[in-house]
């Protein structure tokens, strides 16, 4: 009834029906999938352009950012869109703050907090990013640059995990809302790691924790 009703043969509706998918169309579906997952695991926070990041800079996918944006709205995505207006936006978190100032853990290795501090010599100002312990309040990682760059926490990551080889996702990294830790770069390195992030205010993890 179908075919007559659209006037096409009942052998031509078949041969359609059995026809593959076009390779573009294949491609979208991998693609959503991904996007997909990447958008869940940033907890329905990244946009398109974060999650066309994850895609070619993380993954080494070549896809357009136009073709990321409908794909997104085509599954019903989007990021955490941040009104304008007289709110300190420097101070909200990308992160969930899983710690909640609640610093006393029951075992090393639960809770990890990093930040920066600022030094004056006599040849000028150096940063110094440390990651510390929670239990044993010890310094496990740091790292010392003039500049207070993303390189600066990655690398101060980086030592902490090589030393104490963290359990994935079962230790906490609680930092600032700095951009070094709000970079591209240092949140792949903590899913890397498989470390949980969490973030607070600015200046609220380890320097007052």
């Amino acid at each position: 009834m179908a075919c007559r009703v659209l006037q096409v043969s009942t052998s031509g509706y078949y041969e359609w029906l059995g026809r593959p998918e076009p390779p573009r169309e294949l491609r979208n579906k991998e693609l959503t999938k991904v996007i997909r997952q990447i958008h869940a695991d940033s907890r329905g926070s990244y946009g398109s352009p974060r999650v066309h990041a994850e895609l070619t800079l993380g993954l080494g996918e070549k896809v357009n950012r136009k073709r990321v944006e409908r794909l997104m709205r085509e599954a019903g995505l989007q990021g955490v869109y941040r009104r304008k207006g007289r709110s300190n936006l420097v101070n909200q978190a990308t992160e969930e703050d899983l710690v909640q100032r609640r610093f006393d853990v029951e075992a090393p290795d639960r809770l990890w907090l990093t930040d920066i501090a600022e030094h004056p010599t006599g040849g000028g100002k150096v940063y110094c990013a440390a990651v510390m312990d929670a239990y044993s309040r010890r310094v496990i990682g740091w790292s010392i640059d003039a500049r207070q760059n993303t390189d600066l926490v990655v690398n101060a990551l980086a030592m902490a995990v090589a030393r104490r080889k963290p359990d994935a996702r079962s230790t906490v990294l609680h930092s600032d809302h700095g951009t070094q830790y709000t970079s591209w770069v240092f949140g792949k390195r903590l899913r890397d790691a498989g470390l949980l992030g969490s973030m607070g205010t600015v200046g609220d993890s380890l320097l007052t924790g």
